[in-house]
């Protein structure tokens, strides 16, 4: 499975034009287009430019030489200028304007009247600005292309006999396409020969693989989970399923208004108010030379440098818990959602397949037939199989090599494991090796649940053992849901192409607003257009069905450590890391970061404004009015420099593990799965054993339970949770969870006595059934108790 998901990492979506959408989509963006003719290459050089220029008027001048420091200043300021203008030009060609008007009047009035030095000290600040924005965008688009190197473009197809790689954009309908283990399907076909098995989860949000049989179609953006295949294309790749889904996803971005940045909303005002007192300062007193010097101290540096600086300080703040944000708008808006559209698989669920339960023959050890199954499953590659193996390694269980293994591909496995003949599969294969039998009944009733993958296992021709696997849901779902609500989230959505009873047993235990399944790509987006009336939508999505939604939220959010690569174009948000929870921490950073910008714009303006009436009465000049401004820059960015810190305070800030301490109690809990296990297997069956070997049974499972999981137990409440609550400064943390290790150790005690009772006297079915009730609570409290840790460690790792 492991294997699979890194394939999948690698291309899973990823088709002719994955890069061409990625360059468009950063070309449309206005967070990445260049504000100067020149690029961003032109905004280092001017950045530079100004400065040497600043540098050398100043050296000019104490030199003695004032007629060449003012060439200095006045050169520099009248390149800047012109390069400024020429962008309000083309902005103004758009129907858009923005602060930087003011900083152009302010320039060209300084060479007007003469005052070259405040001319450069504006446009020092001006280019200062807006090369501190371009640094987190190009580190941004850098993380994004390198996240896009491994993006396959070409397919094999078989020419003339031979098999030749060509580019996807070659493939026709009717083209033979060999496609590899862990390849894209290019483009949309058939199954020529024998069976495929494959991975539509990026497509369909299915999280278990499917088989397609010779004849059968398959569908481009899907990913081969098994042996390889042949198929016949039925389309070219621009007719491809995909292509249709990188249509949406542009026809989304194109109709999706662009973002508002927060200092864009204080432009009109500002500058109107600026351009008046200004004007009634010169009209009034009739000195242009006051005209200029309001100009200059209205120059709004507090937006065109302490905002960038704490957004970027956000920007950066969110990388270093791996969420890539693409821009500075991208992270305002994350500020401001209010509705937040989840997709399943991949999401809410882990995307991969996990061991849930297993059932033997009462006179087999249930981990032992794991251990046998899992021993062969090594040798295939199949998803299930994968999936088999990690749950045996995870329980401890000792694997060897198989002999004479047989696989049917997407069907099953056979081979010897110490000196039995194992086969390991469907039903269809299994039952084709096995003799009927009344277990073989009972399991093939027992496997009929929705929602669940099962696997049989047979040794010597009879039926051994069962296994069922399911998608689960992630351990840190239920604080993710509750943490986006205190952040101010008022919907939440799931919208799925899942199938409708699987997406609504979700909501049976989440708190969901609306539920919405078997979807299409153009059906998310159209439930992002009738979400977005409520207020700004953000949807969260893996897999390319998603794409197009992305592209069409105010915030698309990619879960890119494993989803689609497709996702992660469309996206403003990337996850690189597989944990939905650093979605909350982006949210509270962008909070936080938001809220500085804001303060900082207050306390700027709000002194700018002071020195803009100083100014319009004389009190001050241009350079003295420059010089103000800078402090008040200094100021400013000082404040919103505070955006780098930490946005979690109290509990959280002072209660933490460290990421090695999370995986080791993690671990932990891995270990003992196998005593939960056995807790299990037990209660299943204890009304069908023999008296003998139930006394025997119960006293093996008293001995796990004493000898490994009480003392866990003790451990937690005597090492981890006194630390804890020692670091929150709350003697009464975790008290909850100290009165379940209580319970789970009343429990135990009461199954000692039980056992005992039981081998005093002869067992009625009262006696089995009591020990039965026992076990069930006990296994139900201890898998609980084990989930809510998870959750809560979590939730304390120092990112």
């Amino acid at each position: 499975m492991r294997d699979i998901a890194q394939n999948q990492d690698n291309g899973s979506g990823i088709q002719y034009s994955s890069r061409d959408l990625l360059e468009s989509t950063l070309t449309r963006s206005r967070d990445f287009a260049p504000i100067w003719q020149g690029g961003e290459l032109g905004k280092r050089l001017l950045l530079a430019l100004i400065a040497v220029a600043m540098l050398a008027g100043i050296v000019t001048w104490l030199a003695g030489r004032p007629d060449l420091s003012a060439a200095s200043w006045a050169a520099g300021t009248a390149v800047i200028l012109a390069s400024l203008l020429t962008e309000i030009a083309i902005s103004l060609g758009r129907k858009e304007f923005g602060l930087d008007l003011i900083a152009a009047l302010a320039m060209g009035g300084a060479l007007i009247l003469g005052e070259y030095l405040t001319g450069t000290i504006v446009a020092l600040m001006y280019t200062g600005g807006e090369a501190l924005e371009d640094f987190a965008q190009r580190r941004a688009r850098r993380e994004l292309t390198a996240l896009l190197n491994r993006v396959p473009r070409t397919a094999v197809r078989y020419a003339d006999g031979q098999l030749q790689e060509v580019s996807i954009e070659e493939l026709n309908p009717g083209d033979r396409i060999l496609i590899r283990r862990g390849e894209v399907v290019p483009v949309d076909g058939s199954v020529m020969d024998g069976i495929a098995v494959l991975d539509e989860s990026a497509l369909t949000g299915e999280a278990m693989p499917i088989r397609r049989r010779s004849g059968e179609p398959v569908t481009s953006g899907t990913t081969n989970a098994g042996d390889a295949f042949e198929m016949v294309a039925s389309s070219a790749a621009s007719d491809s399923t995909y292509a249709a889904i990188v249509r949406l996803v542009e026809a989304a971005k194109a109709a999706k208004a662009p973002i508002v940045r927060l200092a864009d909303r204080y432009a009109l005002g500002f500058l109107a108010v600026t351009l008046l007192l200004a004007g009634g300062a010169w009209a009034i007193s009739g000195e242009p030379v006051r005209a200029l010097a309001v100009l200059v101290i209205a120059t709004p540096c507090p937006l065109i440098l302490a905002v960038p600086v704490a957004i970027i300080a956000g920007v950066s703040r969110c990388a270093g818990k791996g969420v890539l944000v693409k821009g500075g708008g991208a992270l305002e808006m994350l500020a401001r959602i209010k509705t937040v559209i989840l997709d399943k698989t991949g999401t809410i669920t882990d995307g991969r397949a996990h061991l849930i339960e297993l059932k033997s023959r009462t006179d087999l050890d249930p981990l032992e037939v794991l251990r046998l199954a899992a021993s062969l499953d090594q040798g295939s590659h199949h998803v299930i199989a994968r999936a088999l193996v990690a749950a045996a390694r995870e329980r401890g269980l000792q694997l060897v090599a198989p002999s004479g293994t047989r696989e049917s591909a997407g069907s099953g496995v056979s081979g010897n494991i110490d000196g039995h003949e194992i086969a390991v599969g469907g039903w269809d294969f299994i039952s084709e090796r096995i003799d009927e039998t009344a277990f073989s009944r009972d399991i093939r009733t027992w496997i009929r649940r929705d929602g669940v993958v099962s696997v049989l296992a047979a040794m010597d021709g009879v039926l051994a053992g069962a296994f069922l696997l399911a998608d689960e849901v992630r351990p840190e779902v239920g604080s993710v849901l509750r943490q986006l609500r205190e952040a101010g989230v008022r919907r939440i959505v799931l919208a799925t192409g899942d199938r409708t009873e699987l997406a609504e047993s979700l909501q049976s235990f989440l708190r969901l607003d609306n539920v919405a399944a078997e979807l299409k790509p153009e059906d998310k987006t159209r439930i992002v257009e009738a979400e977005r009336a409520a207020g700004p939508v953000m949807m969260v999505g893996d897999g390319v069905n998603d794409a197009p939604a992305l592209a069409a939220a105010d915030v698309g959010v990619a879960m890119g450590a494993r989803g689609a690569a497709a996702s992660s174009e469309a996206a403003d948000v990337v996850i690189l890391v597989d944990r939905l929870d650093r979605l909350v921490s982006a949210i509270r950073i962008a909070h936080r970061s938001r809220g500085i910008a804001l303060q900082s714009v207050y306390m700027g303006m709000a002194l700018s404004a002071a020195g803009m009436v100083a100014a319009a009465f004389g009190y001050l000049t241009p350079v003295q009015g420059a010089l103000l401004q800078e402090a008040i820059d200094i100021v400013a960015i000082l404040n919103a420099l505070r955006a780098l810190g930490d946005p979690m305070r109290g509990w959280r800030k002072t209660t933490r593990l460290e990421h090695a301490e999370l995986l080791k109690l993690e671990a932990e809990h891995r270990a003992l799965m196998d005593v939960v296990d056995e807790i299990r297997h037990t209660s299943a069956r204890i009304q069908d054993l023999p008296e003998d070997e139930v006394r025997n049974q119960l006293a093996h499972l008293d001995t796990l339970l004493r000898q490994r999981l009480l003392p866990h137990e003790r451990q937690d409440d005597e090492e981890v949770y006194p630390r804890l609550r020692r670091q929150a400064g709350a003697p009464d943390a975790f008290a909850g969870m100290s009165r379940t290790h209580m319970e789970i150790q009343r429990q135990v005690h009461s199954l000692t006595s039980l056992r005992q009772a039981f081998g005093e006297h002869a067992s009625g079915p009262a006696q089995r059934y009591e020990i039965q009730r026992l076990l069930h609570g006990l296994e139900a409290i201890t898998r609980l108790h084990f989930a809510q840790e998870l959750e809560i460690y979590r939730s304390l790792e120092h990112e």
